[in-house]
């Protein structure tokens, strides 16, 4: 399958996706942020590595992936019901800390924009003479 097509086909799948997990009743799921960040499609469709980002969840992530991945027979058959093709992927769903890690960063570029000016001396030449 040519990239083009695979990377479109990612896309429709991705879009799929997000409406079934947004319909799906498990209490492991719903709840919280749930965001699916991106979608890896091997070239013959056996596999799809789908990367979710949750946040806002008490449980932390690790519930939700295990009932996604719980629920991943389910969301195969409707991938394949709702986009008419007859092989569908094997979704494995995995935890994506994209969101951690970016927080993470931002916290320590603050914690150095704060700590910059205490370092700073003032110029003796602006000070004045004593």
């Amino acid at each position: 399958m040519p990239t083009k097509n695979q990377g479109r086909m990612a896309q429709d799948m991705k879009r799929e996706l997000i409406d079934i997990i947004s319909h799906m009743k498990d209490p492991r799921v719903t709840g919280g942020l749930l965001t699916v960040t991106r979608l890896d499609v091997t070239p013959d469709l056996d596999v799809a590595k789908v990367h979710v980002s949750v946040m806002g969840r008490e449980g932390g992530e690790a519930e939700v992936i295990k009932g996604l991945n719980r629920a991943a027979g389910h969301v195969r058959t409707e991938i394949s019901r709702r986009m008419h093709i007859r092989k569908a992927p094997r979704f494995v769903f995995v935890a994506d800390d994209g969101a951690a890690y970016a927080a993470h960063i931002n916290a320590l570029l603050k914690q150095l924009d704060g700590a910059a000016p205490a370092e700073e001396t003032p110029d003796a030449d602006a000070a004045g003479p004593d």
